[in-house]
């Protein structure tokens, strides 16, 4: 939350940093996929003591990013899902995956045009979720509650609890190349993209899990390639199109009153409250039609009894279309429809884990289990801009979005389907930047 408050105030402050010189903008949203290279030092060598083959290098990089530039200077935001490679051993997958947001500043070397070079850094925090599991074959739920552990799981910055649950300092320095491609009948224009350079995790001990150092999960030289949509200045005579980034506090109306049932039938504490809701939201329009999307993430957390604790948590993914049917001087209305993805997972783990190698060796203190699928939603908004510099080329944006979320699976975790859960109505209080 630290670092979208200090994103947002960046965003705010450059207008007037830059007041005196002629102004040109644009801005930008953009899928990119990669590869970093790391080594799991620690853990490898404790592979390797045991006589077994170490786990293979690298790990894959799933990056969405909203970027604006201001004459020369970028600013922007990234969210990256980073899976690792899996390994088999004794019947056990061994994998693990990480979750960052960054918040980047750059200088471009390059005048405003099709062609950019960009230089950049990142500051940011992460997710870290390294795990050893068994396959999971629970058909009842009751059965798994009474014995839930084939594996272990190992977190930091438990985002399954909370969206601001993020820990660790995270850098991360690298250049830019891209180009506008035209899209027929389109103001906007398609930004193929290269970057490369070094993702940091400075502090030595910040992913320390269990006695042994995961830092490089978060560490490693990339390269990543993607493509987005961008709107230059070059291409307008009249500029009638924004793209826009805002962060959002959501209030989803549910409450897994079924899956407590179990719970407690089962001798586990039950969730409390409703799930935390903290997200991302890149909206844009060019001429009157509204397009971007959303991610966030719901999480419900606790202590399962005096030795677990547990989680409920769902990530949400929805890319939106619609229409802006009302524009009144700062005030703007619209709807929107939204298409996506959703996941939900319960997590329960032991609070009484070994360190490794023991770990290793006796993993069985944990269990997870997991649904996917798509999702759906209509939404109606009301924004109100209030501009931040004397020439209006950058405004602060208050939202407030209604909608209600509909679940195009059963979402069953086990027998228990949990498609009314994943089914609320929603508030979203919003904050955000459009150039």
């Amino acid at each position: 939350m630290r670092l979208l408050i200090t994103g947002l105030l960046l965003f705010a402050i450059f207008p007037f940093v830059y007041g005196q010189e002629t102004p040109s903008s644009r801005s930008t949203m953009y899928f990119a996929l990669g590869r970093t290279g790391t080594n799991l030092r620690e853990f490898n060598q404790m592979l390797e003591n045991k006589g077994l083959s170490p786990m293979r290098k690298g790990y894959t990089n799933f990056n969405f990013g909203y970027q604006a530039r201001y004459n020369d200077f970028i600013l922007g935001l990234e969210l990256f899902q980073n899976p690792g490679p899996k390994s088999i051993f004794n019947g056990y997958e061994i994998d693990y995956r990480t979750t960052r947001f960054n918040v980047n500043i750059g200088f471009s070397f390059t005048e405003e045009g099709p062609f950019q070079l960009i230089h950049y850094m990142s500051v940011g925090s992460g997710f870290l979720n390294f795990q050893m599991l068994k396959d999971n074959e629970a058909s009842d739920l009751d059965d798994f509650l009474q014995n839930p552990a084939h594996g272990f799981i190992l977190r930091d910055g438990n985002i399954h609890k909370s969206s601001l649950n993020l820990s660790g300092f995270l850098t991360e320095i690298g250049f830019q190349l891209s180009y506008d491609l035209p899209i027929p009948g389109r103001d906007e224009a398609l930004a193929l993209m290269a970057r490369f350079g070094y993702s940091f995790s400075p502090f030595e001990n910040s992913w320390n899990l269990n006695g042994i150092s995961f830092n490089s999960t978060q560490a490693g030289a990339f390269l990543r390639l993607g493509a987005g949509i961008t709107l230059p200045d070059y291409k307008y005579f009249y500029k009638d199109a924004s793209l826009g980034a805002h962060i959002f506090y959501g209030l989803n109306f549910t409450s897994p009153d079924l899956f407590n049932e179990h719970l407690v039938e089962n001798g586990l504490q039950p969730f409390t409250g409703r799930p935390n809701n903290w997200g991302v939201k890149i909206l844009g329009y060019s001429k009157q039609m509204m397009y971007g999307m959303d991610f966030f993430n719901l999480g419900l957390g606790g202590k399962a009894n005096a030795t677990q604790s547990h989680s409920l948590n769902s990530v949400r993914v929805y890319a939106n279309g619609g229409l802006k049917f009302l524009d009144l001087r700062n005030l703007e209305m619209g709807a929107l429809a939204g298409l996506g993805f959703g996941n939900l997972r319960y997590t329960i783990t032991s609070d009484l884990r070994p360190d490794f190698p023991r770990l290793f060796e006796e993993p069985d203190h944990d269990g997870y289990l997991a649904a996917y699928g798509a999702m759906a939603k209509p939404e109606v908004f009301i924004t109100y801009g209030v501009p931040l510099s004397q020439r209006k080329f950058l405004d602060l944006i208050f939202g407030v979005h209604a909608g209600y979320e509909l679940p195009l699976s059963q979402y069953k975790l086990a027998d228990l389907a949990m498609f009314k859960y994943m089914a609320n109505p929603y508030l979203q209080l919003s904050i955000g930047v459009r150039p």
